[in-house]
């Protein structure tokens, strides 16, 4: 059974970091790349950064430049966020996610929260 797993979620002040993590488990993720999507109440979901196993191939939307930096742990099969200078307006669900492309995504997590709030 294919899974991926976020765990870090929560309540944070503006200004302050947590990291996401993501545990795939169920199949070979190597020739898929991985990504970190959210969806904030009201809006569609968002692609926020992705980077393939190899390390060959990273993105960040522009608005997570600088703050947010997506890695890879290949012997534990995880994938992290860490999430730094944290904003109100990064409130939102964020998902995990796995496929060839981000465009086609092929496996999703089941959403951590991420609350930013004095």
């Amino acid at each position: 059974q294919v899974q991926l797993v976020e765990s870090g979620g929560g309540l944070v002040q503006p200004g302050g970091s947590l990291r996401l993590s993501c545990a795939a488990s169920g199949r070979t993720f190597s020739s898929y790349r991985m990504g970190w999507f959210r969806q904030a109440p009201g809006k569609e979901r968002e692609l926020v950064a992705a980077t393939s196993w190899s390390g060959g191939y990273t993105y960040y939307a522009d608005s997570m430049k600088g703050r947010f930096t997506i890695s890879r742990d290949n012997a534990k099969n995880t994938v992290y966020l860490q999430m730094n200078t944290l904003k109100p307006e990064d409130t939102a669900v964020y998902y995990c996610a796995a496929g060839p492309f981000m465009a086609t995504i092929y496996y999703w997590g089941q959403g951590t929260q991420v609350t930013v709030s004095s």
